[in-house]
């Protein structure tokens, strides 16, 4: 099996050779090991201290930010037929040692993604701010609401992806991939396993690029999983909120019915009767929005498995040795 390492960088001079330095330079079941240090846009010393520990560099000169960096990363895992990817930080919050047991479910065939999981163990959750932790925890139990999957962390950036779950993968968001990548894959009806890991809480160094801002990154989260409900559970996203508006405006017809049938007048709550029949014929025009969507949704599904197919044929399936 061929394995790619990859570890997206931007100004991690200090952290970046030793994060290098501990990756293993053998793994069980791994015939050849491959590390890609992707700079996307570094002002420091970033690419020069990969050129030093003597990996491949791939350079951007200007910022794109790491969603269209793991994009890049993706490209290039099945350009250079790797089986398998394990994508790391550079800033040293995960022991490289790790790497052998991320990708072990993928190699014994019970996992096409595999994730490490600061929050599975309770004796592992590491120290990170209460606000952080919170967001964390709250963001694991809305993908688990919306994929019927129990997850613990969803944003941890250490994960390792079979060829085939490459394969599958289409990401459109322009901040960060991590919530996206989750969706899709599960949504896909794709193994996932969660692996609990020692991880530090804060960097070394400086502030996340991504979770620098909680605010903006909270903001572009929620965008994202809006998104990708959107395009993957249509009729699940609309039919929840047409049924609920629905279902109230229902309610306000029945008070309004035994009111009229008890004491043959509706006078003083006509508002409520009207407001009733708005939110049941507003209730139903976002039904019917859930089931065009759907329908558009099918297509996509189409094109979704044409592009797979496509990419495969490009790419090349798994190449197994």
């Amino acid at each position: 099996m061929r394995l790619m390492i990859s570890i997206p960088a931007f100004n991690e001079e200090r952290t970046l050779r030793r994060v290098i330095s501990g990756i293993p330079k053998e793994l069980p079941g791994c015939s050849e090991i491959s590390i890609v240090v992707f700079d996307d846009g570094s002002t420091d010393n970033t690419s020069a201290e990969a050129k030093a520990a003597g990996v491949t560099v791939i350079r951007r000169n200007n910022n794109v930010g790491l969603s269209q960096t793991f994009q890049s990363i993706i490209n290039t895992a099945l350009r250079q037929g790797a089986d398998i990817l394990v994508n790391i930080d550079a800033d040293g919050q995960f022991d490289p040692n790790d790497i052998t047991r991320l990708t072990e479910p993928i190699l014994s065939g019970r996992a096409d993604f595999v994730t490490a999981s600061r929050f599975m163990d309770e004796r592992l959750i590491p120290r990170m701010p209460l606000l952080k932790r919170f967001g964390n925890r709250f963001v694991a139990r809305l993908i688990s609401v919306l994929t019927g999957r129990k997850f613990y962390d969803v944003s941890c950036g250490f994960r390792a992806y079979s060829r085939e779950a490459l394969l599958h993968l289409n990401l459109f968001g322009k901040y960060t991939y991590t919530h996206e990548t989750f969706l899709n894959i599960a949504f896909k009806e794709m193994d996932i396993e969660e692996v609990p890991l020692v991880v530090k809480g804060e960097r070394e160094y400086g502030q996340s690029k991504v979770a620098s801002n909680l605010w903006r990154y909270g903001y572009h989260m929620v965008n994202t999983i809006f998104r990708t409900m959107l395009d993957y559970k249509p009729l699940k996203f609309f039919g929840w909120g047409g049924s609920t508006v629905f279902i109230i405006g229902l309610g306000m017809d029945i008070f309004i019915f035994f009111r009229f049938i008890l004491l043959h007048s509706v006078t003083p709550f006509k508002t409520i009767g009207f407001a009733g029949l708005f939110l049941n014929v507003f209730g139903l025009l976002v039904l019917i929005v859930g089931l065009l969507a759907d329908m558009i949704n099918k297509t996509r599904q189409t094109q979704e498995r044409l592009l797979y197919i496509s990419k495969k044929d490009h790419f090349g399936g798994s190449r197994q040795s």
